[in-house]
């Protein structure tokens, strides 16, 4: 079962993902420009920015995470997005092992490890200061279905710039950041019930067909399947 709740941290979440009551570990965590601080019961972790479908490894178990804001975990981590593209990577890998234990061992021993988390990600923006505009301006324009050449002069930033930027806050460039966040509208309208077609044209895609073919590409399966499950 899955549930999450907005962060005291703006612009993120806070969620938890235990089994259900048949030991699924649950469906794979799609691409959706976001990276996150995560918990499985005894490791801190961080998802990087994905690609594709991911589907935890290993026996089911309970995870809690904050999902932070598209493009704003790199400056909290002091790690480039790009490192972590499609990987899950121990919190001791990236920070000092003796500050991970101490902050291992808080979450463990907290009622809500979920909130821990949160704690952790606060104490972190804190220290690091408000994101660069720059990223949250990109997002909502290309989550607008601004083209990228459009987006890239309103922010005053040439495409090598935008790139360079991009792999460092996001983990990949412009388009394919683009191509996720226009799937997850699609799928946002497709739970919410709206036609295929018509999610096609609102979500910015030329036709039923193409946003078909874009659905199987960044998730691996059809769009009937992704819908089964709401």
């Amino acid at each position: 079962m899955y549930t999450q709740r907005a962060s005291r941290l703006a612009g993120a979440v806070v969620w938890v993902n235990a089994p259900d009551a048949g030991g699924s570990p649950g469906r794979a965590v799609l691409p959706d420009g976001c990276m996150d601080l995560l918990w499985d019961g005894e490791r801190l972790l961080v998802a990087g920015p994905d690609t594709g479908p991911y589907l935890p490894e290993g026996p089911p178990r309970r995870w809690a995470g904050v999902r932070f804001h598209p493009g704003t975990a790199p400056a909290l981590l002091g790690f480039p997005a790009h490192e972590l593209l499609d990987r899950r990577v121990e919190l001791a890998d990236l920070w000092p092992a003796a500050r991970v234990r101490r902050l291992r061992d808080r979450t463990a021993a907290a009622g809500e490890p979920a909130r821990a988390l949160e704690d952790i990600a606060l104490d972190r923006a804190a220290a690091a200061g408000p994101p660069d505009p720059w990223v949250h301006r990109l997002v909502r324009r290309l989550d607008q279905g601004t083209p990228v050449g459009d987006a890239a002069a309103e922010l005053g930033l040439g495409a090598r710039t935008l790139h360079r930027r991009c792999l460092g806050a996001f983990g990949y460039g412009p388009k394919t950041l683009a191509r996720i966040l226009r799937l997850r509208r699609a799928l946002a309208l497709a739970r919410a019930g709206v036609p295929g077609a018509e999610t096609a044209i609102r979500a910015g895609y030329a036709d039923q067909p193409h946003l078909a073919r874009e659905v199987r590409r960044l998730t691996g399966v059809p769009l009937g399947e992704l819908l089964g499950g709401r």
